[in-house]
């Protein structure tokens, strides 16, 4: 019998249109000369945190006393009405130039230095979520914002800046290339197979149910048939939806809860506050409507194994094309046989 069937393939990636290589074959050797992964303890308060209630930022500012979720505007910006004019040149269109123009916050999900949304109890986390939609709808008002982009980097792994708990929202003049790529891509795939991609993944996750994690009546995650990390996971309303515009109270404590559950699993499956990339993924506020896309959000957590990082190297880098570890079977059986009730870190 051949030791790497089952663990040595390729998969098409159809939101990409790209080939994965799965080489899982290599990875069954024992890791328990991983270091183990661990959190350092963390103050609830710290004194020299710059998103702790009461303190002061860089530019001076004083944080309120907040006792909830607090949002304000980036002090050291990436886009901003503020950014410097450029001048456009038009005489090209090979190298242009523009203002970086936007808007750019920080949600900070709880005054608390030492939580996460995984140990935050649910009804914290579905004020975020809350807090999410409200800032979108608030600048789908906004003349010349085309796309709103948050997104969480959780975790020293993948180089988050300060650990208390928040992300950020990067609303643009343009649009994001995943969001685009994925608009015609599944404008394509609509044109070739008269029906939707995204509608047509769902159904084969759920026809397969292998790879399924947490779902209820409004939403549904799962690490997808072609996911490039080890753990990465989509999470879906299971109703279309374009973005969190039209998501109504009840799918988005559904979506919330899928999320909730998704993050608690992955503490619980190396007993860690778990890292990871999260990305609310939404067609653009301008020339819609996009028919074809659906909104989900995506999470790329980067552990492959406890202590082991996915490093993207000369394939990645310098091919285009990945080459996973590990198979998306494996790593979802280990994540659907935890009970996410018995989560033990919540505070």
């Amino acid at each position: 019998m051949n030791t790497a069937e089952g663990k040595w393939e390729k998969r098409w990636h159809p939101l990409r249109e790209e080939w994965v290589v799965y080489a899982a074959h290599r990875n069954t050797r024992p890791w328990h000369g991983a270091p183990k992964v661990s959190s350092q303890p963390m103050p609830e308060y710290d004194p020299a945190c710059y998103l702790c209630p009461g303190n002061k930022r860089v530019n001076d500012k004083i944080n309120p006393a907040y006792s909830g979720i607090f949002i304000f505007e980036n002090d050291l910006p990436v886009v901003s009405f503020n950014a410097p004019r450029v001048p456009s040149n038009h005489s090209t269109t090979l190298y242009r130039r523009a203002s970086a123009t936007g808007i750019a916050r920080v949600i900070c999900y709880d005054p608390r230095h030492n939580v996460t949304l995984a140990q935050m109890k649910f009804e914290k986390v579905l004020q975020v979520f809350k807090a999410f939609r409200q800032e979108i709808e608030a600048l789908s008002k906004t003349p010349g914002i085309s796309y709103v982009h948050i997104f969480e980097n959780k975790g020293q792994a993948v180089g988050v800046s300060n650990p208390h708990p928040h992300c950020q929202l990067y609303a643009t003049d343009f649009v994001f290339k995943y969001a685009e790529d994925q608009i015609r891509i599944a404008e394509k795939y609509r044109h070739r197979h008269q029906r939707n991609l995204y509608d047509d993944i769902l159904q084969q996750e759920q026809a397969d149910g292998l790879r399924i994690i947490a779902e209820n009546n409004h939403a549904i995650s799962f690490i997808p048939f072609f996911a490039r990390y080890a753990y990465e996971t989509f999470i879906f309303p299971k109703k279309p939806h374009q973005s969190l515009l039209s998501v109504d109270d009840a799918e988005l404590e559904g979506l919330a809860k899928a999320f909730h559950e998704t993050v608690r699993k992955m503490d619980m499956n190396f007993q860690t506050d778990f890292p990871y990339v999260m990305s609310i993924m939404q067609a653009p506020l301008v020339n819609g409507p996009y028919p074809e896309f659906r909104m989900h959000l995506w999470l790329q957590p980067p552990y492959r194994q406890p202590g082991l990082i996915k490093y993207l190297a000369g394939p990645e880098i310098g091919g285009g094309n990945f080459m996973a570890d590990t198979m998306p079977e494996d790593k979802a059986a280990e994540l659907r046989a935890i009970n996410a009730n018995h989560y033990p870190f919540e505070k």
